[in-house]
């Protein structure tokens, strides 16, 4: 079964519902990616929801209000905050799973309701980033997306934004997360995986760095050996 639905009257604020035929394990909430820009969207998570509800999840496509049509911090991550607060009424792990932009989104997903502007919503059991941009400063810093960094926040690394949008500076998180990357990845750098998993283990949290083949885009084709080790980390959740 799968249904449409907003959660804000903005024409980016909705998202894909897909149930399973079969009881369900839990809930994915897949946050695409694209530099947090408009000119990418949630067409990019749909085959991986698909996949997902036909493994037995219920799976979650997300699209938010992206830079160039009304995105930024915070309504980027406000729409996130309001699409996850859907699943509040939802039973089993609630697994984010982001790729590129959308693995910091889901990873900061983890975090949020840390945060009182973002207090209360459904809490993330599980985060699974696919070659995320987990170091906001470090984005910045190496101008990654033509600075896309810079345009989600407006700011510089200096902002006290940052402490509220960055993955990095959020750790320890008190669930576990996968950061699966490839070390040929053109887009984003695996350190950004690799340096998020040091800086989480030394403060000791949960973080396991999984390396894939594929380049940046590997994790999100279903046909992919990176795909299939992403379904193998689902598995041993539920």
């Amino acid at each position: 079964m799968t249904g449409h639905l907003s959660y804000g009257p903005d024409p980016s604020q909705w998202v894909e519902l897909h149930r399973p035929d079969r009881p369900g394990r839990g809930v994915v909430a897949v946050i695409h990616g694209g530099f947090w820009k408009a000119a990418y969207d949630a067409s990019l998570g749909q085959p991986l929801a698909l996949d997902l509800a036909a493994r037995g999840w219920t799976a979650l496509n997300v699209e938010y209000r992206r830079v160039g049509n009304g995105g930024g911090f915070p309504e980027t991550f406000d729409d996130v905050a309001a699409a996850l607060a859907l699943l509040r009424d939802e039973t089993g792990p609630l697994v984010t799973l982001g790729h590129s932009a959308g693995g910091h989104l889901a990873t900061w997903a983890a975090a949020r309701t840390r945060f009182d502007r973002w207090a209360g919503g459904a809490e993330v059991t599980h985060v699974v980033s696919q070659a995320g941009v987990l170091d906001l400063s470090a984005a910045h810093a190496d101008a990654l997306g033509s600075g896309a960094a810079q345009e989600l926040m407006g700011e510089g690394p200096g902002h006290p934004s940052y402490s509220l949008a960055d993955p990095t500076r959020h750790v320890p998180l008190d669930v576990p997360v996968w950061c699966v990357h490839a070390r040929d990845d053109e887009e984003v750098p695996f350190s950004q995986s690799a340096d998020y998993v040091t800086r989480a283990t030394a403060a000791g949290a949960r973080a396991e760095l999984v390396e894939v083949p594929g380049g940046h885009y590997g994790v999100i084709d279903t046909r992919t050996e990176a795909w299939a080790r992403i379904v193998e980390i689902l598995d041993d959740i539920a």
